[in-house]
């Protein structure tokens, strides 16, 4: 079954400060989320199981994994493998979507 899941920034939550989120289409296997990080925002260094692919929507984002930082700039993508730690920091206002697999249960 289908379902449109429009962009809302008023459905977005707050994990932590600077960064919104809203969960967008998603199935027990996949899963679309909407990222908005102010600028300045460091996330928390975590990793997961799930495979994530990120595309920069708007401005710019750094992305630290395997003892490697990589500039993202809007247009660009990157794959983080399962199970990889990882920690991203936005220098510019930023929107990200996210694409996991499979779906991320602590985001539902």
């Amino acid at each position: 079954m289908s379902s449109l899941v429009s962009s809302n920034d008023q459905a977005m939550t707050t994990p932590e400060p600077g960064l919104r989120r809203q969960v967008m289409s998603a199935t027990d296997t996949l899963m679309l989320v909407r990222h908005r990080m102010d600028a300045g925002w460091v996330g928390t260094r975590h990793q997961h199981p799930h495979e994530q692919m990120v595309y920069v929507v708007s401005g710019a984002i750094r992305l630290a994994m395997r003892g490697q930082s990589y500039d993202l700039r809007a247009g660009d993508s990157i794959l983080v493998p399962g199970d990889v730690e990882h920690e991203a920091s936005a220098s510019q206002d930023s929107e990200v979507l996210d694409v996991f697999t499979p779906a991320r249960e602590d985001y539902r």
